[in-house]
């Protein structure tokens, strides 16, 4: 996985349930703008608010609407359910796995790297490891990532800790390894990018998935101080989005947007409308960017 890739929000309809056929104009709406892979299930999809099956459904919805790289959120928080969803998702076409590091029991990083190995030695397709201390309460340590980096399943890590010195020791510590690094923080991604980083997953692109994208594609061009001023301009939406907001303010931005992909679910609650207004400031700032 390289550039930028989106965690795609859920759709759900009015009575709550998984919407199918929005996903796929979301799909194709994303690939439009320049969305380099898709991430469905991870934590801007609601994956812990989503049962097994639906999981499933909705990995299997989006790969069959896009040719473009998936990397599909597999992770619960034992074993054997993470790697019967890993098992499923790779029979409905997801080509890796994005697996969260359990967290519920304070597991350490010795017992974690453990999981992670046996992890990569069942799976049918490559595993990145997923490090979000906002969620889990837990840092996946550079070292450790570097001790699961030469395991020949263990593709790459999203690291969504939002430190650059997080990104930059994990980009020396694999460079010399077949390992992607794959930056979780839309608000740091430009200087991860001049860091060494492969690529983002971010949370913004849902809402800007054309300026998101311009970003990497200024990187790779030679354009570095364009990508950054870029990325500054979209760091006011990124926050609203994700620390201030959430899933809420991503599913609002997105209606914004045209693309109405219906309301979280509970104990998610939509955002009410001074939200939605200081959203559409934010957008239109982003958009003229």
């Amino acid at each position: 996985m390289h550039g930028t890739g989106v965690p795609l929000a859920t759709p759900f309809d009015e009575a709550g349930t998984v919407d199918h056929s929005t996903l796929e104009e979301l799909v194709d709406w994303l690939e439009t703008a320049g969305i380099d892979f898709f991430v469905p299930c991870g934590s801007t999809g609601e994956a812990p608010l989503l049962t097994l099956e639906e999981r499933i459904g909705v990995t299997e919805t989006v790969a069959n609407a896009t040719e473009k790289p998936v990397l599909a959120g597999t992770g619960f928080e034992g074993y054997e359910p993470t790697l019967e969803a890993t098992e499923r998702t790779a029979d409905v076409g997801a080509d890796a796995a994005l697996v969260i590091t359990p967290s519920y029991y304070g597991s350490d990083d010795g017992a974690i790297g453990r999981y992670y190995r046996r992890l990569a030695e069942e799976s049918p397709i490559p595993i990145y490891l997923y490090s979000v201390p906002k969620f889990t309460g837990h840092t996946l340590a550079p070292r450790t990532v570097e001790s699961l980096a030469s395991h020949p399943n263990i593709a790459g890590i999203k690291d969504s800790s939002g430190s650059l010195e997080s990104v930059q020791r994990l980009v020396r510590f694999t460079d010399d390894m077949d390992f992607s690094v794959l930056v979780g923080s839309g608000s740091v991604y430009a200087p991860a990018l001049d860091a060494g980083v492969d690529g983002g997953i971010l949370a913004v692109a849902n809402a800007v998935p054309e300026r998101a994208a311009t970003i990497y594609e200024r990187h790779t061009g030679g354009d570095t101080a364009g990508s950054r001023a870029l990325n500054a301009d979209l760091v006011e939406l990124n926050r609203a989005v994700t620390s201030r907001y959430g899933v809420p303010g991503v599913k609002a931005a997105l209606s914004l947007r045209g693309q109405s992909v219906g309301n979280p679910r509970r104990p998610l609650e939509a955002v009410d409308e001074v939200v939605v207004d200081e959203l559409d400031a934010l957008l239109e700032r982003a958009l003229e960017a």
